[in-house]
């Protein structure tokens, strides 16, 4: 089995590593290549969306898994999917929406794997309804450490383990998952704009439970009276009848539009103050104050930024960090706060979203629990960066919140135990089934997992 050494990073384009690329066509040669890990071991990668540290493995083995990449099974009467891991969420909507069928949660990309989506747990924007992406998952097939393929179900601490366990329990090799039924390929979406934080709070708290999605963009620069000034975007899945006669013909096409690729080479100091404040005011006013059941596209509704290829180049050979912390009902005050530091810290984010989490997930390092959640991008090149979201982890860890590790560069590890309450178990189980570390990843060593 051929095997390239590469530089390796994260979406962020950030801390690149050296790793020895593998890229398993069988499930043979994935145990092969488990089988043959040297002494920095693997850690298997899908389509590399996650934005840190959690799929690169410096002087080790990266086990580029979209190799594996078929679907084998479709029950369309029970609604499921039996898959491989290394199948990304846009080819299983490509073949599921033509039946009326949907992935059940999905991120703000569609280019992750199957795998990728329960090593992290993935959320969207329906987590207040639907939950995390292993919620979904009825079993997996996963290639432990001594080269072992075991069938793991929901309700065992392996899959507890696994599901938000970054790829470090082993390699998943399959996954049966079930599916959101749609008649159409369309969104009915409600969008209105919030005047600040607590009015956005307000309406987020008094009507999400009407909506099957929900996701707030919000303006991270905006000071004063409009601190957290907001659009918030909610809907669900248009029914036929909603649709105009001329598009009733082909209800279910899934057909994305794609813009031209952001160039390989984009200019330091693009994206400043001056002009993520423009870019922000803009969109804020360009938005409608109150507008009900507009069709749209369910790639415009989900994933946006999908249509430009290679969108994580605007931030220049620096790359960018992307912040994701949650803090419980009832730490409002947290958030407000934070929301308020970083307004004063004028920290030049365009991409910035907030939404509310419901039950938490049973994934030992699952991220979502109960509460409120804003993810926000940063030029990695900031002055002084490092510092402030230190102070930021601080405050969220004292809060008993946390930060997502799918989307983490650069945590503390003395944090992380207050953060993730079943750290300890998580630990213990990856001694036991795997006492020799063949599965480590640059996130692994840095945050001691």
């Amino acid at each position: 089995m051929p095997a390239e050494t590469v530089s390796v990073t994260g979406w962020g384009r950030t801390a690149p590593t050296t790793a020895r690329l593998i890229r398993p066509r069988t499930y043979e040669e994935a145990v092969t290549a488990v089988r043959d890990s040297g002494a920095r071991g693997s850690i298997p990668r899908g389509l590399g969306r996650a934005y840190g540290d959690a799929a690169q493995n410096a002087g080790g083995a990266v086990l580029d898994m979209t190799g594996l990449d078929q679907i084998h099974a479709i029950d369309v009467a029970g609604g499921s999917v039996l898959c491989d891991a290394g199948v990304s969420l846009h080819h299983l909507m490509e073949a599921l929406l033509p039946l009326g069928w949907f992935v059940p949660v999905t991120p703000g990309t569609r280019y992750v794997t199957v795998g990728g989506a329960i090593g992290a747990d993935i959320h969207g924007k329906n987590h207040h309804v639907s939950g995390s992406f292993s919620r979904h998952v009825v079993s997996l097939e996963l290639l432990t450490a001594d080269g072992t393929v075991r069938t793991v179900r929901p309700g065992t601490d392996l899959f507890d383990a696994t599901a938000g366990g970054m790829g470090l329990t082993g390699v998943i090799l399959t996954a049966t998952v079930r599916l959101q039924p749609v008649a159409t390929t369309l969104m009915s979406v409600d969008t209105e704009r919030a005047t600040d934080l607590d009015d956005l709070m307000a309406r987020l708290t008094a009507t999400d439970h009407r909506y099957r999605y929900s996701v707030a963009w919000i303006d991270l620069l905006a000071r004063g009276t409009a601190t957290g000034r907001a659009v918030l975007t909610r809907g669900d899945h248009a029914p036929l009848a909603a649709l105009p006669a001329r598009a009733r013909s082909a209800p279910l096409s899934f057909r994305p539009a794609r813009l031209p690729a952001a160039p390989a080479y984009v200019p330091e100091g693009l994206l400043t103050r001056r002009t993520v404040g423009l870019f922000n005011e803009l969109w804020y006013r360009r938005a409608p104050r109150a507008r009900r059941g507009e069709l749209q596209r369910l790639s415009a509704f989900f994933h946006p930024l999908d249509g430009v290829p290679h969108w994580n180049r605007v931030y220049g050979r620096g790359g960018f960090v992307q912040y994701q912390f949650v803090v419980g009902h009832g730490r409002e005050e947290t958030l407000r706060r934070i929301v308020g530091r970083i307004a004063r810290r004028r920290c030049p984010s365009f991409l910035a979203v907030l939404k509310r989490f419901g039950d938490a997930d049973p994934g030992w390092l699952s991220f979502p629990v109960p509460g409120w959640t804003l993810a926000l991008d940063i030029p990695a090149n900031l002055p002084g960066l490092g510092a402030f979201l230190d102070e930021l982890d601080a405050e969220v860890a004292a809060a008993g919140g946390r930060v997502y590790l799918a989307k983490d560069s650069r945590l503390r590890p003395d944090l992380l135990t207050a953060m993730y309450p079943r750290l300890d178990d998580f630990r213990a189980l990856r001694a036991e089934l795997d006492p020799r570390g063949v599965f480590v990843s640059d996130l692994a060593r840095r945050l001691t997992l």
